[in-house]
């Protein structure tokens, strides 16, 4: 790659939307904590560097801080309290209250170059705005590019050097043409290549595994889905033999699902697949269990402890484990490379890992988002009813049967979540989807059936839309379907007299339920 940017994070909600909308772009970027030292940034050599949002006030006495020395480094984008940050170190006045704004805004357009080259001074665009603090005056030696209704300075440059700013997120879609403003810092201001492809990824990640794994044996924690798929097929074309996958039935899969991996491996793959039956192993270890935290750290564990068995079973030292661990797995398990941003659940092949173990890892998707693995995986000539699988967990269904996990209620789960998905399929609406799936809920409901009383269990349904997972939004399914499927569900899986539907966006409501 040619182009690198290097994105500052202050813990803002909307961080890994400024990632996105620049690999949309095609220019590599990474995420990483603000206090990095400036020979750490200097060696890691940035076309340009985004300073993040994010919840504090510049004012704040642990408020995040930068080291000056990036504004003579690299061209600089200060977005919302990377902008107030930049003003405050240039001498302006940045205050609280008064004229906060939160939503849709229109930004007027004061400058027609630089972060706005393509717009008219004077028009305006819908921008979208939030924050608390504001900036009072344009700093010394900088000139207005924007400004707003309640606010005179939303947008700044400095007169002399590459360093823009701007109150507002570019990187939210409600900003109608943030794409443009990245855009332009992008390719106007950093003069940056869009040479990020997946033909450029799997090129460099193929070297990266072989000077890592070397002439040592390699075993793939494989599950079916999609991210250990592509790791798989990456990880083959790089080393070839040296890779054994291994397939664990959990006892925490899907209806057929073992038997469904088994065929598809086979058939495409060429890799060498061992499959371990450790369902009572699984099950036994979760019994009770219904913190899904400690759900999430006992299945990682196993999983460790399962693979070293039967790397020993093979009669071979496997130095190596490979996992299809993605970006938002990082970014929800711990805070973007030790960054402020807030720890919302621990992965079961991240934070969940056991300590001690005797594998290195190797992630070689660890930076990408889910649809960049698809296209990876597509160019890699993965089957699409591969590739185009819903993700599914890691954890399995351990994290769809909410509070304690017992065969019982696996079965029932299984039944349901394969109604659900034969009818969106039926519907062909299988690809209009994100994710979809079933999830068995602690709670008993009253019911009639038979014109008899029944007590029995409720099932739920969830589907989302999403790019890469970091956001979702419901699915708005046509009704006749819903009505369809919850009718099979109840009258086909024996114990469920109820049926309902989830209506919550991710944020605040992540897409799965633990």
């Amino acid at each position: 790659m040619t182009s690198r940017i290097l994105i500052l994070d202050c813990g803002s909600q909307f961080t890994q939307l400024i990632a996105r909308r620049v690999r949309d772009a095609h220019v590599y970027c990474e995420i990483h904590p603000p206090d990095r030292t400036l020979e750490w940034i200097r060696g890691w050599r940035p076309t340009g560097i985004i300073l993040s949002g994010g919840p504090s006030s510049v004012s704040d006495a642990n408020a995040p801080g930068f080291d000056p020395g990036i504004l003579d480094l690299a061209p600089v984008l200060g977005v919302c309290y990377g902008m107030q940050w930049i003003a405050r170190y240039a001498g302006a006045r940045v205050a609280g209250g008064g004229r906060r704004e939160y939503g849709r805004a229109e930004a007027v357009v004061r400058e027609a170059d630089g972060l706005w080259k393509g717009f008219d001074v004077g028009e305006r665009t819908q921008v979208w705005m939030s924050h608390g603090d504001h900036v009072e005056e344009v700093p010394p030696g900088y000139v207005l590019t924007a400004s707003s209704e309640a606010n005179p300075v939303v947008g700044f440059r400095h007169a002399d050097k590459p360093i823009h700013a701007i109150q507002f997120h570019a990187e939210v879609a409600h900003t109608v043409r943030g794409a443009d403003i990245i855009g332009n810092f992008l390719f106007d201001v950093c003069k940056a290549v869009p040479d990020w492809t997946p033909g450029s990824f799997i090129e460099q990640e193929v070297e990266k595994i072989r000077s890592t794994a070397g002439g040592a044996h390699v075993i793939c924690g494989l599950s079916g889905g999609v991210d250990s798929s592509v790791a798989a097929a990456l990880v083959h074309r790089a080393i070839g033999d040296q890779l054994t996958c291994i397939f664990v039935d959990t006892g925490l899969l899907r209806l057929n699902e073992r038997e469904q991996v088994e065929r598809t491996f086979r058939q495409h793959m060429g890799v060498r697949l061992v499959t371990i039956r450790a369902e009572e192993r699984f099950l036994s270890a979760l019994a009770g269990v219904d913190d899904p935290e400690q759900k999430r750290r006992i299945i990682g564990h196993t999983f460790i402890d399962v693979f070293e068995e039967a790397a020993e079973r093979e009669g071979k030292a496997a130095g190596f484990l490979v996992q299809g661990t993605l970006y938002p797995d990082v970014i929800e398990s711990v805070s973007p490379k030790g960054g402020p941003s807030a720890t919302i659940k621990t992965h079961h092949n991240v934070g969940g890992l056991k300590p001690g173990m005797k594998f290195k890892l190797i992630e070689p998707l660890r930076e990408l988002f889910k649809d960049e693995v698809r296209n990876v995986g597509r160019l890699l000539g993965l089957p699409e009813e591969m590739v185009g699988r819903h993700p599914f967990p890691g954890p399995g269904l351990a994290i769809r049967v909410l509070g304690a996990v017992d065969e019982a209620a696996l079965a029932t789960l299984r039944r349901a979540d394969a109604i659900y998905l034969e009818e969106i399929r039926a519907a062909g609406l299988y690809d209009d989807i994100w994710q979809a799936f079933a999830v068995f809920l602690p709670v008993k409901s009253v019911g009639v059936m038979g014109d008899g009383r029944t007590y029995e269990h409720v099932i739920a349904l969830r589907a989302v839309t999403s790019s890469d997972g970091m956001t979702a939004d419901w699915y708005a399914f046509p009704p006749d379907v819903l009505g369809r499927i919850s009718s099979r569900i109840i009258n086909e899986v024996p114990g469920v007299n109820r049926v309902v539907y989830d209506v919550s966006s991710k944020p605040p409501a992540p897409i799965e339920w633990e």
